[in-house]
């Protein structure tokens, strides 16, 4: 009712989402300003009714990098800056690139290219124990292979 939204903020405080400025859809051509309320909703400037407001469903809202804070600690990044760093096994020997990082509901994982093969990593400090964002790198302990030995009557893939 009265064009409310609701927000799920991903910042430290999730009532800050306003201090940003603008934020864009994906495409960055439309911009929103949002100022968040109590209970995880959200006014949007220019969205008065229910039905603008539904018609934005599933919209993900984005800030521009350079608006984001920045951290003194080396230990503190944002998921983003990982894309495009190298990634490297324990003794040194390359992987791929950090081509992204994905999300399926159990936690993150480091989408790793290496030519055209893929490695999806657990971004868990046991698997990536090292990240070195200034240098471009992270560090991979590379889970064992789950192999699911087929069970009697079935055929081996």
């Amino acid at each position: 009712m009265r064009g409310l939204v609701r927000l799920h903020a991903f910042t430290d405080d999730p009532m800050a989402i306003g201090r940003y400025g603008a934020l864009t859809d994906a495409s960055g051509t439309r911009s929103f300003a949002v100022q968040a309320l109590p209970g995880g909703l959200g006014r949007i400037e220019g969205i008065a009714d229910r039905d603008a407001a539904a018609r934005l469903t599933g919209t993900k809202l984005y800030v521009a990098r350079d608006r984001l804070p920045s951290s003194a600690d080396p230990e503190e990044f944002f998921l983003c800056d990982l894309e495009g760093l190298s990634a490297f096994d324990a003794e040194g020997r390359g992987l791929g690139v950090v081509r992204g990082v994905e999300e399926y509901g159990a936690g993150p994982f480091l989408a790793i290219e290496d030519g055209g093969r893929e490695l999806l990593v657990p971004f868990t400090k046991v698997a990536v124990p090292a990240v070195d964002v200034a240098g471009g790198r992270v560090t991979v302990v590379r889970p064992p292979e789950v192999v699911v030995p087929p069970q009697p009557g079935e055929e081996a893939a």
